[in-house]
């Protein structure tokens, strides 16, 4: 159980550096797929949010045309530093997830609350040059990336997990289909 929180909302921040697709599309993913899921007796909502260590202060457009798509609400979406969930004001953040490995190697703020977190990281959709096919196609891969790591996120049965279980279990998903994932880059 987390933090004997059981049923409660639970707070979730995505880090990238620019903080303009991968952890934008992951805020959006996390928002929907999160809310209301039944472990047991339990019901945990997630609330998700995104930050970047160097925010570019823009959503790329190509990631608001694969969360329209998919029928995503993009209202409000923006890029931010990371310095707001930093706060004494932020939300209290239960998890961390890192998507970008340059993100991962940055000095992080200290967040209050001591969340646990991880690391997903995920090629950049937006770094490929190609034809903007392929660049359609990079960003509906990291799309669907995501999608899958938050859907298993979000069934984890945290009210019986231990943190330890819990730590490696997070550890495992941001390592799903990371081989196919580095091929590619």
């Amino acid at each position: 159980m987390i933090d004997g929180r059981a049923g409660e909302e639970l707070n979730v921040l995505f880090l990238c550096t620019g903080n303009s697709a991968r952890s934008i599309m992951a805020e959006c993913i996390l928002n929907r797929l999160g809310q209301g899921k039944y472990k047991g007796k339990l019901k945990h909502t997630f609330k998700a949010f995104s930050a970047g260590s160097q925010p570019i202060g823009r959503v790329n457009p190509l990631a608001l045309r694969v969360l329209r798509k998919s029928n995503f609400d993009t209202a409000g979406l923006r890029s931010k530093s990371w310095e707001e969930f930093s706060r004494l004001d932020a939300p209290k953040l239960d998890f961390v997830f890192s998507i970008c490995d340059n993100a991962a190697k940055e000095a992080c703020p200290v967040w209050p609350g001591q969340p646990t977190s991880a690391h997903w990281g995920l090629s950049d959709p937006a770094a490929p040059k190609g034809s903007e096919a392929e660049q359609a196609l990079a960003f509906a891969d990291c799309f669907r990336l995501l999608c899958q790591r938050i859907g298993i996120f979000v069934s984890l049965p945290f009210d019986r997990l231990s943190k330890l279980s819990l730590q490696q279990k997070l550890d495992e998903i941001g390592r799903i289909d990371a081989d196919t994932e580095n091929q590619s880059a």
